[in-house]
């Protein structure tokens, strides 16, 4: 019998350990599965026509058919499974995942070309299901068979039926599941998921992992034992997937212990933590990781204490801005913070106030999400309740609340947007950095940002990197039209700082010191990259940039960029002011520039 688990991943770096997951539990657990079920894991993206996708799914010749489900996908899933269904219709279609696992017998009486569907943690109870269409008679198992799986629903004569409810027997012991990267190079040039606990302690309204009860840790040896294989495959980034990492405190420690003691200098860990939670002496052992060993991400969502305590978090919220904060000035660990949209008793100003205080942090990263009304979820019951309404359809974002309207909402877009190109790109940070200057709230001025895109016309269409600047310094012209040049010095530092250009910009003209030649100037500028130890076979490692401005004062400096050292954590080029060593002669007039056109 074959059995293909059909994944459908955001991009093609990310994987699917669900369908890995389900394959090597059945095949870990039952000899019967290993030897007479040949499961076969197809994974695909959502950039990929649906045509290609079903043609190779089609090409498998599957006798059963599984796809997991999220938010992103569903949509296409469904429309695969249709058409499968039209082309193969004696291949049973099974779902499973989080989108799928909440009102079933609507969503199958909504779609009949889908057999049935595996709610919540799935390894258990697709092993019973395979095994229960292993001993049916042509591999098609009655319904009476299936109505003694728990943990199923499933079309039966047109109508819903399923099978007991789980119990905690129902779910796979953290011990026995088996690791998914024990095959080398089955996931090269792809970020492996790792999860050492499954669970979360807290109720947060807006989360399905609100409805789990308790957290299961993996044992800590067998974590180091996996750990070891990352390490010695110098994986260039793990991520755990732990919905609270550091829920439980001697866990985390011993993790972060173990990974900064056998650092082999290039894999980077993410974890998902609760800043309210970090103690003192955890804030001390990730500060001592090597830079780049480790990277964070905080779910503060919101600032306003009412906000929080509806959504059924009670966190103090000095307490985690002190943990980012402390993280974030450590300077060696990437933090990202994350805010939500829409949630009760946020208006816009009260949301502008979060964003202001997450945003004095300087986190590395700022995301703002806005809140989804997801299937199973507390908050999508207590919708009317808050006058929320949301998309009919996944991923169910919020339109407007009775403290939001949708124009707030589209105006929160736009900060949104010029939030991930301006600032979390980190390529304008100098540049944006002053502009704020000029507003009463940084919020204010990516929505102004924002509105001038809007009103030139500039929203929806593909920019270069260039084609950024250029816009953000018209931007900064009509905000500070008397500091045109100081601006296009700070976007032209902010240039250099990411990448060794190819073609110089308009703005980005190269300045030669007062007394010098441009020929004199060059030959300045050869000598000094040649005694800063790269021979002429590596120039784009070193570039060597004379600025006008520099540090908020009229002054000449000379910048020497070095590529081949990157900060770890901001990935900016490490540079070196060589001003003093390089001009042997006093400056004529010190923070005098002329231009070679």
């Amino acid at each position: 019998m074959k059995i293909v688990l059909a994944g459908v991943n955001a991009k093609y770096i990310h994987s699917n350990p669900a369908l890995y997951s389900l394959r090597a539990y059945a095949q870990s657990r039952s000899e019967t599965c290993r030897e007479e079920a040949r499961i076969v894991i197809r994974e695909f993206t959502i950039n990929q026509l649906p045509g290609d996708i079903l043609r190779e799914l089609y090409q498998e010749k599957p006798d059963l058919l599984a796809f997991s489900c999220y938010i992103w996908n569903i949509g296409l899933i469904l429309e695969l499974a249709d058409t499968l269904h039209k082309i193969l219709p004696d291949v049973p279609v099974w779902l499973g995942g989080p989108e799928v696992s909440f009102e079933e017998k609507s969503f199958l009486s909504a779609h009949p070309a889908l057999t049935g569907i595996m709610r919540g943690e799935g390894e258990v109870t697709f092993l019973r299901l395979i095994r229960t269409y292993l001993r049916a008679e042509n591999h098609m198992p009655s319904a009476l068979m299936l109505s003694e799986i728990p943990g199923i629903i499933f079309s039966c004569g047109g109508e819903a039926a399923e099978g007991p409810a789980m119990g905690p027997e129902d779910l796979p012991q953290m011990k026995d599941l088996p690791f998914l990267y024990a095959e080398p190079g089955l996931f090269e040039n792809r970020i492996p998921y790792y999860e050492s606990s499954r669970g979360c302690p807290f109720s947060c309204s807006y989360c399905l992992s609100a409805l789990e009860k308790g957290i299961r840790l993996r044992p800590l040896p067998l974590v180091k034992r996996e750990l070891d294989v990352f390490l010695a495959g110098k994986v260039s980034q793990v991520k755990f997937v732990d919905r609270t990492f550091n829920a439980n405190h001697e866990h985390a420690a011993v993790i972060w212990n173990y990974i900064r003691e056998h650092d082999n200098g290039i894999t980077n860990f993410h974890f998902e933590l609760e800043a309210n939670l970090l103690r003192e002496e955890e804030l001390s052992i990730l500060k001592s990781m090597r830079p780049g060993l480790v990277q964070v991400e905080i779910g503060v969502q919101s600032a306003n204490p009412k906000t929080l305590a509806a959504v059924h978090r009670n966190p103090d919220i000095s307490r985690i801005c002190h943990a980012a904060g402390e993280l974030i000035s450590a300077g060696n660990i990437h933090v990202h913070l994350d805010l939500i949209a829409g949630l009760p008793y946020e208006d816009y100003e009260s949301f502008r106030s979060s964003f202001d205080r997450l945003y004095a942090l300087r986190p590395h990263e700022l995301q703002l999400g806005f809140l989804k009304l997801l299937k199973g979820s507390i908050i999508r019951a207590e919708a009317e309740r808050y006058g929320m309404e949301a998309s009919t359809a996944a991923p169910y974002e919020i339109l407007k609340t009775d403290w939001l309207s949708f124009e707030d909402v589209l105006r929160l877009k736009l900060v949104e947007e010029m939030l991930e190109v301006y600032y979390n790109s980190r390529q304008f940070s100098f540049t944006v950095r002053e502009l704020e200057k000029y507003f009463g709230s940084a919020m204010e001025m990516y929505e102004a940002l924002g509105n001038y895109y809007k009103e030139h016309g500039l929203l929806e269409k593909a920019h270069s990197r260039y084609a950024r600047f250029e816009i953000l310094l018209l931007f900064a012209h009509q905000t500070a039209p008397d500091r045109g040049e100081e601006f296009a010095q700070l976007a032209k530092r902010d240039l250099y700082l990411r990448e060794n250009a190819k073609s110089r910009p308009e703005w980005a003209k190269e300045c030669i010191p007062e007394g010098y030649t441009a020929d004199e100037w060059k030959k300045t500028v050869h000598r000094c990259l040649r005694e800063s130890g790269r021979d002429a076979g590596t120039p784009r490692m070193r570039h060597l940039e004379c600025f006008s401005f520099w540090d908020g004062k009229k002054e000449t400096h000379c910048i020497l960029f070095d590529y081949g050292v990157r900060n770890p954590v901001t990935k900016d080029a490490a540079f070196s002011d060589v001003t003093e060593e390089l001009l042997k002669k006093p400056l004529v007039c010190p923070g005098k520039m002329k231009y070679n056109n």
